[in-house]
């Protein structure tokens, strides 16, 4: 297994805007641990697992783990 092949697939983005919930959503839908950050078409960031444990919710943070990790 190489980096590419973990790679594989169209990057995923959330709005520099979006609330915690919105990002959720899109990581969920994706089953991403990691998505990046945008403004328009300049990249701010990167979004991590870990982000999210320190800024949420355990619950929350449980239910997402769980969403992407379920299998496909």
């Amino acid at each position: 297994m190489t980096a590419g092949w973990l790679e594989m697939g169209k990057p995923v983005t959330s709005d520099a805007q979006a609330d915690a919930d919105q990002v959720l959503q899109t990581r969920e839908e994706h089953k991403t641990a990691g998505c990046r950050s945008s403004a328009t078409i300049a990249s701010v960031g990167r979004i991590s697992g870990a982000d999210l444990a320190r800024h949420l919710p355990e619950e929350q943070v449980g239910l997402f783990a769980e969403a992407i990790c379920a299998a496909s």
